[in-house]
């Protein structure tokens, strides 16, 4: 009798267990397919106003446009060049004069070394201190000569009516027929750079470099302002220090 009751006992116990093991896996199949319904396209409408296929549509774009705007953010990160230093090589680039010529950075240094300097071009007016530092060099383009120094000097800006802006800028500066003028229309050099000045009213850092024959950079210098030009006097030092001013 004793041992009939200690069967029974775990009778119950051994159907207690599998009657929750039924109704648990019971709860799991319903959450289970409360998610494939909600999931699944049905045709109906969703509680926001729109098809469930839609909403099905709306849940695959979603990964999508992260991927794209994680993509942008990359790019940015990897376009974000660091202006150039001293000793760095400079990337080549060729860039158009206002007759339509191209100049090649690579072309200029394997003849001579080159001064580059970097306007703020058209930032919606012509840039009072660019002209005041082009006339500056004009009136030392014999010095310069001298040196042994190809003078490049590059205007940046929205590529529309970007080369009758340059034109202007030209007019008064009795431009020596050895100085190069080249355009840098929707900043695709100056970006190149890391000079692009981003901001509203404004096109590139004001910047100067001097470039050996061997394409590596002899003196740098990166305005983040509108003024701290490096002049003429400064330049031809650093490339003739016994060179008497003329």
């Amino acid at each position: 009798m004793k041992k009939i009751t200690e069967l029974c006992k775990l009778s119950s116990a051994i159907l207690a267990c599998a009657l929750s093991l039924a109704v648990n896996a019971q709860m799991r199949d319903r959450a289970r397919d409360t998610m494939a319904t909600n999931s699944m396209p049905t045709g109906g409408m969703t509680s926001h106003g729109m098809h469930d296929s839609d909403s099905s549509k709306m849940g695959n774009m979603a990964p999508a446009m992260n991927g794209a705007k994680m993509d942008t953010m990359a790019s940015e990160m990897m376009n974000a060049v660091a202006p150039l230093r001293v000793g760095s090589m400079a990337p080549d680039f060729t860039l158009k004069t206002l007759d339509d010529q191209s100049v090649r950075l690579a072309d200029l240094t394997a003849k001579s070394k080159v001064v580059l300097v970097v306007l703020r071009g058209w930032p919606g007016y012509q840039c009072p201190l660019c002209s005041r530092q082009a006339h500056d060099f004009v009136r030392n383009d014999k010095n310069f000569k001298v040196a042994g120094a190809q003078v490049l000097m590059v205007y940046p800006g929205p590529a529309d009516d970007l080369r009758a802006h340059a034109a202007e800028f030209l007019q008064d500066k009795n431009w020596p027929k050895d100085f190069l003028l080249v355009l840098d229309p929707d900043y695709s050099f100056t970006k190149t750079y890391g000079l692009r000045w981003d901001a509203p009213k404004e096109t590139a850092y004001p910047s100067t470099f001097i470039i050996g024959k061997d394409g590596k950079v002899a003196f740098a210098h990166v305005s983040k302002q509108h003024g701290d030009r490096v002049g003429a006097e400064t330049l031809l030092k650093e490339l003739h220090p016994a060179m008497p001013m003329m």
